[in-house]
């Protein structure tokens, strides 16, 4: 096989923008001047699009707007706003004051909903707005005038019981009505405790939706009910249906020499896993063997779950509807079966295992010189923790150490390489809690990575990087890339940039984030000085927020923050469904398969990008409980912490010594009326000038642990307090 060429620079759009992108750059472009006619041409050269293919896609994406009658075409080729331009549909973001924000790929700003017009539509449905004439200066508002679609009608929260009805209170703060339940809908569920209700009607005239109980949890602040209910609210069923157990364990899981004659056959190669100490489900292991050049051979093997798992089958479905596996403090939900999660798929140690394999040939400094993608059978000869290989690695003896020390040799210089080519190098601590036998945390750990985490890390990379350009690297034998799963990172936001920009330099930081290519290389430049400084914790957490979020999509833009043109998952299948996807398409491929329907992927793709979402949001919630849980018995002590956000109703502060997060609210600091200053992230006293900014250290004390809402509260300890 040809060398693997490493592309040069940052990806760039280089013109091209996915579709989302070019129906809102045309929108914007075309109400701006509503009366005149546009062209693609004209279009094209606002946008500074030059090259062809996405000048041709504008020219499309304006005739499909044109069937929609979002525009008009008043003259061949020649567009204005059309009848449905004063409609935008969008997803609901509510406020606790019971005002809206609707979030809509058709413009580029949110559009303001107030309490009056919001209707009866709640957090997360998507709806249809009439554009409201917008007043100078002023965000765009709406009015909702149908609800297309319920983000949905079952919901968890504590029953309150009175004499002739009952509500279910629900725990997602964003659902800011109630759910009236008739005492004969209650299916037994007594007053305070845990359900869940299903939403069956809401009367025009109503106040509130009408509902029935449909589960009963238990008593609240019992963990498995608080697990039971973070689940729950964001989608993720804790138990896999009956007949989807059957259906896996029905699953033939012999492997026969027919399928091993099918199969690169790498058995006899030296061969290992990496993990955490407590996992169970081994995605990929990693295989080392001098080759007879002075080269060597790294292969990254992982597990070949499509091999067990077809395409719309019972257990596929239930996979695509999970689309991930949820990490909570105590527990993981898998997406697949016990069965294929944690036996039959897992890379356990001393069993022959089918595998999905990306084999490289590699210099001794880590320099790709061929590669070969494809289906292997494989076994590995031990399993490690993290911790273990770490050992081997600094003491340079035991299992597999001079493997270990020449891959993780390579991996430290594939890793600078990568971060002098411009990948963004963020290091957030992961924190961990050491539950004791009640399932309650003792103390606080965090999760450092080091050189054995580091070198998993590296050859995953090299293994998603490698996948993606094989298919959709444009070469002479593949001029036109087939439909496939990519992992993307769009760039960040300008005005933001511009904005962090302007704030940093208020610290002495002149770094200028104007040109693109420039902007990674600055960003490391920037957190490297700013390392051990007072500002570090601010600085970071801003350029952080200036980062789009990664996502999953058929359209490739590359992956901004790693530095890549060509980016997916391929090395987890066992937790994650797109990588699934692309061991499909990889295989229908290899086999001269016709190309995939772009939609059906990118469906799945968008429904994969949001259950990842929700699942941080359970696992957020779940760490959040768990420190609550934990800072129980500190109420009235006294720690240092750093602001970590800055709101108009508080201070986020977050203890240095276990990173629990809680809240100091702004009218319980004595002394002064602050107001809060958005620009500079920022509250500043009214009367004394006192500042009070994101990144600050100071004192709190711990005023509340509030286990039941899971929230945190705090009071600013002065010097004179003390």
């Amino acid at each position: 096989m040809a060398k693997n060429k490493k592309p040069k620079g940052k990806p760039k759009n280089s013109g091209k923008f996915p579709k989302k992108k070019l129906q809102r750059a045309i929108i914007d472009i075309i109400s701006q001047n509503p009366n005149k006619l546009h062209n693609y041409k004209q279009i094209a050269a606002t946008m500074g699009v030059t090259d062809p293919h996405t000048r041709t896609l504008i020219m499309q994406m304006m005739n499909e707007m044109a069937a929609k009658e979002t525009l008009k075409e008043e003259q061949r080729g020649k567009f204005k706003m059309g009848k449905n331009s004063a409609f935008i549909e969008g997803v609901v973001d509510m406020t606790q004051s019971g005002s809206a924000y609707i979030k809509t790929e058709q413009l580029d700003e949110d559009v303001y909903i107030p309490p009056k017009f919001v209707g009866h539509a709640l957090h997360g449905d998507t709806v249809k707005v009439f554009l409201l004439a917008r007043k100078k200066r002023k965000k765009p508002e709406g009015q909702i005038t149908e609800i297309v679609k319920r983000a949905k009608t079952e919901f968890v929260g504590v029953i309150e019981v009175s004499k002739n009805f009952a509500f279910l209170v629900p725990d997602n703060r964003k659902m800011l009505v109630d759910l009236y339940i008739p005492l004969d809908k209650l299916k037994g569920a007594e007053n305070g405790q845990k359900a869940i209700a299903k939403m069956t009607d809401w009367p025009k005239d109503a106040s509130s939706p009408f509902g029935e109980v449909i589960d009963v949890l238990g008593d609240p602040l019992e963990n498995e009910v608080e697990m039971s209910s973070i689940l729950f609210e964001y989608g993720f069923p804790q138990k896999f249906p009956e007949k989807v157990e059957q259906a896996a364990a029905n699953i033939p899981v012999e492997i026969s020499d027919e399928e091993i004659k099918k199969r690169r056959d790498m058995r006899d190669v030296e061969t290992f896993t990496i993990d955490p100490h407590d996992a169970k489900d081994f995605d990929d292991a990693i295989s080392f063997r001098e080759l007879k050049n002075g080269n060597y051979e790294i292969g990254v093997h992982i597990a070949d779950v499509t091999h067990y798992v077809r395409e719309n089958d019972m257990v596929d479905q239930e996979a695509v509807e999970r689309a991930t596996s949820v990490y909570l403090v105590d527990r993981v939900v898998p997406m697949l079966p016990e069965i294929l999660s944690n036996k039959v798929c897992s890379l356990r140690p001393n069993e022959e295992k089918l595998t999905f394999s990306c084999v490289f040939e590699l210099d001794k400094n880590g320099h790709v010189q061929n590669h070969w993608v494809g289906r292997t059978v494989t076994e590995s000869d031990n399993r490690f923790a993290y911790e273990e290989a770490q050992e081997v690695i600094e003491k340079g003896e035991g299992k597999h150490s001079e493997a270990l020390t020449v891959i993780n040799s390579m991996a430290k210089q594939m890793r600078n390489r990568r971060l002098q080519a411009g990948a963004i190098a963020f290091d957030k601590v992961e924190v961990k809690f050491k539950l004791n036998e009640k399932n309650e945390p003792d103390s606080v750990l965090f999760k450092v990575q080091k050189d054995a985490h580091k070198l998993i890390e590296e050859f995953m990379l090299l293994a998603n990087r490698t996948v993606a350009e094989d298919i959709g690297k444009i070469t002479r034998q593949n001029p036109k890339p087939k439909t496939f799963v990519y992992r993307i990172h769009d760039t960040p936001d300008p005005e933001k940039l511009a904005d962090f920009s302007a704030f940093i330099k208020k610290f002495g930081y002149k770094y200028s984030f104007a040109k693109e290519d420039e902007v990674s290389k600055n960003i490391n430049q920037l957190l490297a000085e700013v390392q051990g400084k007072r500002e570090e914790t601010m600085v970071e957490t801003l350029a952080i927020r200036t980062m789009a979020k990664a996502e999953y999509s058929t359209d490739n833009i590359g992956h901004y923050g790693l530095g890549f043109r060509y980016y997916t998952h391929f090395t987890s299948p066992i937790r994650r469904y797109p990588d699934m996807m692309v061991h499909r398409l990889l295989d229908r491929y290899a086999k001269g398969g016709n190309n995939a329907s772009q939609d059906h992927y990118q469906n799945i793709c968008n429904h994969s990008s949001e259950k990842e979402r929700e699942a941080a949001n359970a696992e957020r919630d779940s760490i959040k409980y768990f420190q609550v849980m934990y800072m129980r018995e500190s109420v009235g002590e006294t720690f240092n912490g750093v602001i970590s956000g800055v709101t108009e109703w508080g201070l986020y502060v977050e203890i240095i010594e276990n990173k629990c997060e809680g809240m100091i609210r702004l009218r319980e600091i004595d002394g002064d009326y602050f107001y809060f200053d958005e620009k500079n992230h920022r509250i500043v006293g009214h009367n004394y000038g006192r500042v009070l900014q994101l990144g600050d250290e100071i004192q709190i004390k711990v005023k509340n642990a509030d286990l039941y809402n899971r929230r945190l509260e705090f009071e600013l300890v002065d010097e004179d307090d003390e």
